[in-house]
């Protein structure tokens, strides 16, 4: 039985700095998954992420990470993109994800 494509967006990591980053609508990418083109198709998601693996001068592991569609933007399903958007203990160094700042704390 083929699986039901759920809501995606295209993630990786930055080749410079190393935080995650999402990719957006305009094909460009944000340290915030807010940002994120959400991608409700296969073929179109597919398309994407094939753009994202042709950017490994920038970005390095592009892959689809399934979202639930919210209306302060997309937000991660699984623990491991709950991990990234929020960061390590120490993110401080990311102004995007200071521990004052962070979702829900």
């Amino acid at each position: 039985m083929k699986r039901r494509f759920n809501p995606s967006v295209v993630t990786a990591n930055d080749l410079f700095e190393g935080h995650p980053v999402w990719r957006t609508a305009q094909g460009h990418w944000s340290a915030t998954i807010r940002e994120a083109e959400v991608l409700d198709d296969p073929a179109t998601a597919q398309a994407r992420l094939a753009e994202a693996e042709a950017e490994s001068g920038r970005v390095v592991g592009p892959y689809l990470a399934e979202v639930a569609t919210a209306p302060q933007g997309p937000a991660p399903l699984h623990f491991r993109e709950v991990f990234r958007v929020r960061g390590p203990a120490h993110a401080s160094d990311r102004p995007d994800q200071r521990l004052d700042q962070r979702p829900g704390e």
